[in-house]
């Protein structure tokens, strides 16, 4: 029998190898994980988790002005950029630490240092090898930029997080969910926004009536935002930039140009393609529906596949797969009905079918939706509205897409998720009473229904 050093190596400590890794060594396999970075990957060091955090900052500049409906009477209050990223940083080092210490309770082996596969069982870390049995890619995904000349002067949403100083004038590069959630945080912390996207409506995939409702929302906020608009070049321009755009007649001078154009999977420089992995045209690990690559001892969860790109869904890729090889019970991932947020001002809280996609698979659809102020907006004075809309498939009367923009969305969508992954029915969610007052009950009140379709 074959000896090797370890039953399960790991390339990257985010939430997928961290979790593959604690659950493989519950079993009782020899787990090493190599990282060359910081252990906690994108969502705790420079992704969801220090961006909500910069969600929340950018949120008080509101709430100061809404104290006032309700008696409050609030100074002028004043904004420290540096202070709010000390503060992001010291929590992210304690998440950080946290992600270590679960490694080195559940008896991982951590190996800091670049890793590349040489064989099919060989990982090479800074000139050392290792073999295993079974090898696991978890290496997430990368900021792309736009090829366009200049375009080394702008960041990304990984520099974004290390920025020195608040930008006076932000020109965002994309109109996915990174650069709406960038422009709110920007703009709610005082800085003159414009977002400049190349479709015909901000955030492709998601339902065209949150598309809308949000873009209005975040104009009403005062971002300007650009559609069949592309930026074509950046250059410097006096002590700032100059972006010029597909439209002659448009150009925009800022201090700070960040693209959020998408993110690609980080495989280069692993060697995957040179141990026999098959890629597909965007870099990414093809598996099968148990994780596995082209190469049998070859495995790759999270952002790094060509699947769905969200922490959560890392986290279940990483446990079904310490399932399959090391507890002899061979585990897949639902990937239908999965909730999902954009933490936008205001948010975003969705699952299940778009209307559109809906109308493809059954022809005509139920339609119910809410449109309506907050009540806590009704002694503040802010126009902000709510929108609310559920999808239900005529035959079955099932729930089969919930979606939200307003307050709270993300929290109340995650309930919601549950009865639509359920398969509920709308009468089911009539039948359920609503607790008053809140938003969350006109997703158990909505009475009237139009059909759309064919």
């Amino acid at each position: 029998m074959t000896s090797y050093d370890y039953d399960f190596f790991v390339i990257g400590a985010g939430s997928g190898g961290v979790r593959a890794s604690r659950i493989a060594a519950s079993f009782g396999a020899r787990v090493a994980v190599a990282e060359s970075y910081r252990p906690g990957g994108t969502c705790v060091i420079r992704g969801c988790v220090p961006k909500k955090l910069l969600v929340y900052a950018a949120h008080f500049h509101e709430d100061f002005e809404d104290a006032r409906g309700y008696g409050w009477t609030v100074p002028a209050a004043e904004f420290s950029w540096p202070k709010l990223i000390e503060a992001k940083d010291r929590e992210i080092a304690r998440l950080e630490g946290i992600y270590e210490n679960l490694l080195v309770k559940a008896g991982v082996t951590l190996i800091r240092g670049r890793a590349r596969v040489a064989d099919a069982h060989t990982v090479e870390v800074d000139g050392v090898r290792h073999t295993a049995k079974h090898i696991l890619v978890a290496t997430g995904g990368w900021p792309a930029k736009t090829e366009i000349p200049g375009a080394e002067l702008g960041i990304t949403s990984n520099e974004a997080f290390e920025l020195k100083h608040l930008p006076r004038r932000v020109l965002m590069i994309g109109g996915g969910y990174i650069a709406v959630e960038f422009a709110g945080i920007f703009r709610g912390l005082g800085a003159e926004v414009t977002l400049s996207y190349r479709g015909s409506e901000i955030l492709r995939g998601f339902d065209d009536d949150v598309r809308r409702h949000l873009r209005a929302e975040i104009e009403a906020r005062g971002v300007r935002v650009l559609l069949r608009n592309e930026v074509v070049s950046i250059e410097r321009h006096g002590a700032g930039l100059r972006a010029r755009t597909s439209d002659v007649d448009i150009t925009i001078d800022c201090d700070c140009v960040m693209f959020a154009t998408g993110r690609m999977p980080n495989t280069a420089g692993l060697g995957l393609a040179e141990a026999g992995v098959a890629l597909d045209e965007n870099g990414a690990v093809i598996v099968d529906a148990f994780g596995q690559s082209s190469v049998p001892s070859i495995h790759a969860v999270g952002d790094v596949t060509h699947r769905v790109q969200l922490t959560p869904v890392a986290i279940r890729e990483g446990q079904a797969l310490a399932n399959t090889l090391f507890n002899n019970r061979p585990t897949t991932v639902a990937y239908g009905n999965i909730p999902s947020a954009v933490f936008s001002q205001p948010p975003i809280g969705t699952v299940g079918d778009t209307e559109e996609q809906a109308i493809q698979k059954y022809g005509r659809v139920e339609i119910y939706q809410a449109s309506f102020r907050p009540m806590k907006h009704t002694l503040s004075g802010r126009a902000e509205k709510t929108y609310m809309k559920l999808i239900v498939e005529p035959a079955s009367q099932k729930v089969i897409g919930a979606h939200m923009v307003g307050p709270d969305a993300p929290e109340i969508i995650q309930g919601i998720g549950i009865a639509v992954v359920a398969g509920l029915t709308k009468q089911q969610f009539d039948d359920t009473v609503g607790i008053h007052p809140t938003a969350a009950e006109e997703f158990v009140t909505m009475r009237e229904k139009v059909l759309r379709g064919f």
